[in-house]
């Protein structure tokens, strides 16, 4: 069964930089549309970024536009979320997917802007 496993998540001042990873095992990403979702602790699981099976459309939510990049990593099987200028509200537990999502969540990467 495919996993997939966040990683790069910490506590950051506000302002600061955080680069996401995910991976999945037994599956490669490359003719999928990939995204990143986030979840914030009492809300609902929102979409952040999405890019295209052929890495040529990337697509953001408002929220973190001109702030966040995804982009597909070298391997064949990893998409990462450059996260700079961050907002204390964009604290949340960061996931990643398909898009639209059709494989089981993995458990995410914390995030936590705060002084």
């Amino acid at each position: 069964q495919v996993q997939l496993v966040e990683s790069g998540g910490g506590l950051v001042q506000p302002g600061g930089s955080l680069r996401l990873s995910c991976a999945a095992s037994g599956r490669t990403f490359r003719q999928t549309d990939m995204a990143w979702f986030r979840q914030a602790p009492g809300a609902e699981r929102e979409f952040v970024a999405g890019i295209s099976r052929s890495s040529s459309s990337t697509y953001y939510d408002e929220s973190v536009k001109g702030r966040f990049t995804i982009s597909r990593g070298n391997a064949k099987n990893m998409v990462l979320l450059q996260m700079n200028s961050l907002k204390p509200e964009d604290t949340a537990v960061y996931f990643c997917n398909t898009d639209p999502p059709q494989l089981p969540w993995g458990l995410g990467t914390l995030v936590t802007v705060s002084e």
